[in-house]
């Protein structure tokens, strides 16, 4: 006689493999973004800001992302202040839909 096995009733969550303790990849991609923990980028957040010029750093909380640093160059900050701005991103997109209703302006007429 053989015993007969029964379907789990746990989620389906419950039963994927493992992770070994200390992994730090939790299946996510990586981005070629730096990882650092927030308690690290507490303690020499100046460390941090340089190194964020040159690539993103994704700060970590309990291993999971939390938020991104980015450091600028100078001439960045207007250009990234410009390229988030609420109503100049609603402007360029008006500007868009009119153009695709061949509502806009020519070049040529321009000036």
């Amino acid at each position: 006689m053989t015993l007969q096995k029964h379907k789990s009733k746990s989620s389906r969550s419950s039963r994927r493999p493992k992770r070994s303790r200390g992994s730090t990849n939790k299946g996510r991609q990586r981005t070629g973004a730096k990882e650092v923990a927030l308690a690290e980028v507490k303690d020499d957040l100046s460390k941090y800001l340089r190194l964020a010029v040159n690539e993103e750093i994704v700060i970590t909380r309990h291993g999971r992302p939390a938020g991104v640093l980015i450091g600028f160059a100078s001439e960045d900050w207007f250009e990234y202040r410009l390229e988030h701005h609420p109503e100049f991103l609603r402007r360029i997109e008006e500007a868009r839909i009119a153009i695709r209703a061949a509502q806009g302006i020519p070049l040529r007429d321009v000036g």
